[in-house]
């Protein structure tokens, strides 16, 4: 028996010091769209959240109130599964749009894709504080093209693998861009840079270490300075 996972999915934004607007709306698993903001947590506005110690940065809020009654849909997902996070710049139903060249962002708008997981009692729960959030992918800079950008030229898609070794049960995932609570600090490195001058030659990505499955040996792309592998929110 392959173990499943319910996720519900919370919407998420690019913060710290740019001015970056995107919103995640759609999830693909396996290859499989699973439907236009189906079991996602999303705002109507696409601002970042510039307060990286918020708790408004867990599930958006704040400036960006979230739309309510909150979906109760819940995505099975296997565990081992490629997942894609689709982002874009404005609330579209019918997807990426060539004619914005800010969809699915700016591509001025610079920085590291992230997601993580937090094992919940229920998926459908409105309560989003206190949870063991573990990261399970992180993408930053590799000396030419950052995380961003390349979510940028895959017309919003943020590619996300789901560990082998992640027991079933609810979860909540996040994609996100930048920032996360509890994880980051406001003085943290890959938060206050400067990634317009001087030239980035290299990037510590903010937050902790990326999940690993024991006996696996590796994580996911780009390397962080820090060990602890879960933030409690």
């Amino acid at each position: 028996m392959i173990p499943r996972h319910a996720l519900a999915l919370l919407a998420a934004f690019l913060v710290g010091g740019s001015n970056a607007h995107t919103i995640f709306q759609k999830l693909w698993v396996n290859g499989v769209d699973q439907g236009y903001l189906n079991g996602i947590r999303y705002p109507t506005y696409d601002g970042p959240i510039t307060d990286v110690t918020s708790n408004d940065i867990i599930c958006n809020g704040g400036p960006n109130p979230l739309v309510t009654p909150y979906s109760q849909t819940v995505i099975n997902v296997p565990a081992g599964a490629t997942v894609q996070a689709e982002w874009h710049h404005v609330l579209q139903p019918n997807g990426y749009n060539s004619a914005d060249t800010a969809d699915p962002v700016d591509p001025g708008h610079l920085g590291p894709t992230l997601a993580y997981l937090a094992k919940v009692p229920d998926a459908t729960q409105t309560d989003v504080t206190g949870l063991g959030w573990f990261k399970i992918q992180e993408d930053g800079f590799d000396g030419t093209t950052w995380g961003v950008t390349r979510m940028y030229n895959a017309k919003g898609l943020h590619t996300i693998k789901i560990p082998d070794c992640i027991p079933p049960g609810n979860y909540f995932l996040r994609a996100e861009m930048i920032s996360f609570p509890g994880a980051y600090h406001g003085t943290d490195p890959g938060v206050t840079i400067n990634i317009y001058y001087p030239p980035v030659t290299n990037y510590t990505i903010p937050g902790p270490a990326v999940f690993t499955c024991p006996g696996s040996g590796s994580g996911s792309t780009t390397t962080t300075k820090t060990s602890s592998t879960t933030s409690k929110v």
